[in-house]
């Protein structure tokens, strides 16, 4: 029997988030995706299968992705992005990560930017 690693058991809990939460054109679903060095965010739309928005540590003008600081960075920018677009309100999708560190700092950054979830 195979040894299950780290990031199946991850894509697998992301698949039990992803049947319950539903990003919509009003209420777009924000994703996150950490690795070592970097974090991404996106807003998504699941209904009609569109990115709406979307950063992430390897933009030229980011900062490291790698830690609390970066994070934090890349949370309030797609926020901002969000923002100009006449987003207010979202769902966030953790990605199967744990609601901690990195993750964390990026939805309380979003949400001090203006972001209601």
């Amino acid at each position: 029997m195979a040894k299950t690693s780290k990031d199946q058991i991850r894509r697998r809990i992301h698949a039990r988030i992803r049947r319950r939460v539903q990003g919509s054109t009003e209420r777009p679903r924000l994703a996150v995706f950490r690795s070592v060095k970097h974090i991404y965010a996106q807003l998504i739309d699941d209904a009609q299968g569109q990115t709406m928005a979307a950063a992430g540590s390897v933009e030229k003008n980011a900062t490291n992705g790698g830690n609390i600081a970066g994070a934090k960075a890349i949370g309030k920018l797609l926020a901002e992005r969000a923002q100009d677009k006449g987003i207010k309100a979202i769902v966030f999708d953790r990605g199967g990560y744990h609601y901690h560190g990195r993750v964390k700092a990026l939805a309380d950054a979003a949400r001090e930017a203006g972001l209601q979830f």
